[in-house]
């Protein structure tokens, strides 16, 4: 009897060993057959479907966001020329902003878009833009939840306008500033519907890009968090690790789970 006693926890330990491997294979399988028929839709409709740069673009255009941040660039490009007074900061300030993105989204994305509902006093704090981006995450393919939602741009347009009137010391720069948010912003919501669209990366750039999202979706929503650049700030940051060495997340498609 007494020789038994130790191999008790031994065995449990083999049998809870054995589960997890077991889970682990599952997940793992779930994952793959997810991507695996992502894979095959997107060729599907590659085949039925038109995938060019052109094509692609004339979709992107259907959806409100581009022509909120287009008309805004516009206006705020006109407003600039109009008032003059150029100076060296008006070329600084685009390149700090340039710089400074990948950051910037990452943040966004990781605080803002992944935050997490919570009750205060029996109110439910959750945010539009979590909402919608768990939305997102549960259907990668429905393409309007890709992109800013409309609602959104109450509130953002009016807070940009105010702080690129009231924060910089110069009208004009305040305007550059604007200017140079809209063309990235423009940038984010082009890059971000071509990664869920139907159009295959081509370019190595792109493939890039479009490999590190498609991992945050499909693999593990805990790391990749840039949308336009990979390997930069979730680099330097550590999210961007070996996707080989990475467990698949079960709940990837479902953050509300987390």
């Amino acid at each position: 009897m007494t020789t038994l006693e130790p191999t008790r926890p031994i065995a449990r330990l083999r049998r809870w060993l054995h589960a997890r491997r077991v889970e682990e294979a599952r997940v793992e399988a779930l994952a793959s057959a997810r991507v695996e028929a992502d894979e095959d839709d997107l060729a599907r409709r590659s085949r039925t479907t038109a995938t060019t740069l052109t094509d692609a673009a004339g979709r992107f255009w259907r959806h409100p966001s581009p022509w909120i941040i287009a008309t805004t660039m516009v206006v705020a490009s006109v407003a600039r020329v109009v008032v003059g007074g150029y100076h060296v900061t008006d070329l600084v300030v685009p390149l700090l902003m340039l710089a400074s993105f990948p950051f910037v989204e990452w943040v966004i994305h990781v605080f803002v878009l992944h935050f997490k509902p919570f009750e205060v006093a029996g109110v439910t704090i959750d945010p539009l833009l979590a909402r919608e981006h768990r939305a997102h995450h549960a259907d990668p393919r429905d393409i309007p939840l890709v992109f800013i939602p409309p609602k959104v741009y109450w509130w953002l347009l009016p807070t940009l306008v105010g702080v690129s009137v009231f924060a910089f010391d110069r009208l004009g720069l305040g305007l550059t500033y604007l200017v140079a948010l809209t063309a990235i912003g423009m940038v984010y919501e082009w890059v971000h519907y071509l990664i869920h669209s139907d159009y295959k990366p081509v370019t190595r750039p792109y493939r890039a890009v479009w490999r590190n999202h498609r991992l945050h979706h499909y693999k593990n929503e805990n790391y990749w968090f840039t949308v336009t650049t990979s390997g930069t700030a979730d680099r330097l940051l550590r999210t961007c690790p070996d996707a080989a060495t990475v467990p698949t997340s079960p709940t990837a498609r479902n953050l509300d789970a987390r």
